[in-house]
């Protein structure tokens, strides 16, 4: 009798979570109460993980200037070249409408001003060092979504426009200030002084763009600085015999989003991910040390199959996955205050060739994330992200076709950051993933 009664209770709390439309569970109705009822948990399931690659990331339009270069001990090497085409609310001198007055403007000189947006990812104690190059090729993005991608390029010259070596100092610092070629600033000043400059057009003519490139192989760092407030500022002056010049500036700015993208490459050559196949298929995590891997830019991500999870139809004529937790544990010693852990998971829907459908949602259709517990013990046995599964492993369990949907995982920001993470996979020496499903029968 004691039993009995400790199972019905059981039963009532799991549907009592079962109604709870935050944590994605499958929403079970009274007709489910009966004294007859079971309720189990079942830990034992299949669960497959394994690394993809997207076959490329929109970056364009994501309001981040994304710089830097770091040398990752699992990924390889990572790279970002950020791209952007320059525009200006006015190409006339402040003359006040008199061509005679700008005869007396003179070129003081150019600087690029990058606004910092506290994004960082690395080592920010090295020293970083990039360089300015002109753009060779118009920025015109994808003819069918007007986008630009993580491995989109354009031609540029090789004449370095402007250096800086600069330890990066994005949560103390306002923004960096490169100094730019006087020969090239006084000839765009010449341009505009002349009247051969008079709008965007003849402008970017002129100027198509600038690209923004890594040039010390041992820098350390990715660093993000704001789109909308990052700017070339021109200054110059009015010169007059026996007066102080008066300074005035002419700023030039990224008006055009989708005209500014990230170029962001990942050199996996000699890693455990170098023979990562092609977006529509997988790398096994038996293949890659019981582990899979997440990386953020750079299209690395992690997938999740259930092979066998229609089989739980045949526990009974009647039943129901009332709720299902899937907890995902980072790899020991691949993540530290360098390489920090995400707060949360993105998670997609997608079918056998990775092809992405659908935000995975609970039962009221809204969208669920895997959340870190960050509650660390001695051994970081609690430390992992929990991802609430329930509605969607029922769906999968009725399914009354042979095809099967994957989870795919990703991180926040995955087009405007680098960020990565290591996963244990269900054969992981000491970083497991876990299922647990709490089922129905009556």
């Amino acid at each position: 009798m004691h039993k009995f009664i400790l199972m019905l209770f059981f039963a009532i709390t799991l549907l009592s979570c079962g109604t709870d439309t935050d944590a994605g569970e499958f929403v079970v109705g009274s007709d489910y109460l009966a004294v007859s009822n079971k309720a189990i948990l079942i830990d034992t399931v299949t669960v497959d993980m394994s690394t993809i690659n997207f076959d490329s990331l929109v970056t364009s339009s994501q309001a981040r200037i994304l710089i830097g270069n770091y040398d990752d001990p699992i990924y390889g090497k990572v790279k970002s070249n950020s791209y952007f085409q320059l525009a200006t609310d006015s190409y006339t001198l402040n003359s006040g409408g008199s061509d005679t007055e700008a005869v007396n403007f003179v070129f003081d000189s150019i600087s690029m001003i990058l606004k910092y947006d506290n994004y960082y990812y690395g080592d920010t104690t090295k020293v970083q060092t990039f360089d300015i190059h002109r753009l060779t090729q118009k920025v015109k993005p994808n003819a069918e979504d007007k986008s630009f991608y993580n491995n989109s390029t354009l031609t540029y010259s090789d004449e370095s426009l402007g250096t800086i070596s600069y330890k990066p100092r994005p949560t103390e610092k306002d923004s960096i200030n490169i100094k730019m070629s006087d020969a090239f600033g006084a000839a765009l000043f010449q341009k505009l002084k002349k009247r051969e400059i008079t709008d965007f057009d003849s402008f970017s003519e002129y100027l198509k763009g600038l690209v923004l490139v890594p040039s010390d192989p041992n820098s350390s760092s990715v660093i993000g600085f704001h789109v909308a407030t990052s700017k070339v500022r021109l200054y110059y002056s009015k010169y007059q015999a026996d007066t102080e010049e008066t300074p005035y500036i002419v700023d030039f700015t990224i008006l055009d989003a989708t005209k500014q993208f990230n170029s962001i490459s990942l050199d996996k050559t000699g890693t455990i991910l170098q023979n990562l196949p092609i977006s529509t298929s997988k790398l096994s995590s038996i293949l890659t040390n019981q582990q899979g891997y997440i990386q953020s830019g750079t299209g690395v991500a992690c997938r999740i199959d259930f092979p066998n999870i229609k089989q739980l139809k045949y526990i009974s004529d009647n039943g129901a996955i009332v709720s299902a937790e899937l907890i995902l544990k980072p790899v020991n010693n691949t993540y530290s205050e360098k390489y920090p852990l995400s707060d949360s998971l993105k998670i997609y829907v997608a079918d056998n060739l990775n092809r992405i459908s659908a935000s995975l949602v609970n039962s009221a259709g809204t969208a669920v994330y895997g959340i870190l517990n960050k509650k660390s013990d001695e051994f970081n046995e609690n430390i992992g992200y929990t991802i609430p599964v329930g509605n969607f492993l029922q769906k999968e369990m009725l399914k009354k076709t042979d095809s099967k949907s994957s989870l795919i995982l990703t991180l926040p920001g995955i087009s405007k950051s680098v960020n990565r993470i290591v996963l244990g996979d269900q054969k992981h020496l000491n970083n497991k993933i876990q299922l647990k499903i709490y089922y129905i029968s009556y």
